[in-house]
């Protein structure tokens, strides 16, 4: 399929589409992603369980707007949204631009780390793991340190991260609204 030109929308015309509830905000971070921080009035609709058509159904007349933490995500929900005849727009550099331009969120520190914190917590244990194990209990010990490397590096040249995936399966990261 062709890839389709997504309009961008930047952080003050958002604010100002908001006010005017002329928009629905869509966040497609992970749940624990969205209750930690995420733009009042953004309704959770993670990447790893997006359903274009159920967008379309649930908001059928209104101008959709999409964001993650940078842009990236909310990029390929906002192609699958176009692909199935949904005009939407993306927020350009998602939250962080929104924070950027010092417009608010909606903040809760009792919800999980963010997901990258916890991906950057478990390779680096895991590296730290397989150093230490190689040094004390058998070099090949090593190859588990190789191996994390390895997923980091294909991580970033494909931007997707299996150990993020992974991470955003656990239960804490899926509890999107409740009270932590």
């Amino acid at each position: 399929m062709t890839q389709l030109t997504i309009a961008e929308i930047d952080a003050p015309s958002l604010e100002q589409c908001l006010k005017e509830e002329a928009v629905v905000l869509i966040d497609v971070r992970e749940p624990g992603e969205h209750a930690s921080e995420h733009i009042a009035g953004a309704r959770c609709h993670p990447l790893s369980r997006f359903n274009p058509q159920e967008i379309k159904d649930a908001y059928p007349h209104a101008k959709i707007v999409v964001h993650c933490q940078s842009g990236l995500r909310s990029a390929k929900a906002a192609q699958q949204l176009a692909e199935a005849g949904v005009t939407v727009h993306n927020l350009k550099g998602g939250l962080e631009a929104w924070k950027q331009a010092k417009l608010p969120t909606v903040t809760n520190p009792r919800a999980p780390i963010s997901l990258f914190r916890q991906v950057q917590i478990v390779a680096g244990s895991l590296i730290l793991s397989g150093t230490v194990l190689g040094f004390t209990v058998s070099p090949n010990w090593h190859f588990l340190s190789g191996f994390v490397g390895a997923g980091l590096t294909f991580a970033g040249i494909t931007n997707t991260c299996a150990l993020g995936m992974l991470l955003a399966k656990l239960p804490y990261n899926q509890r999107a609204g409740q009270t932590w």
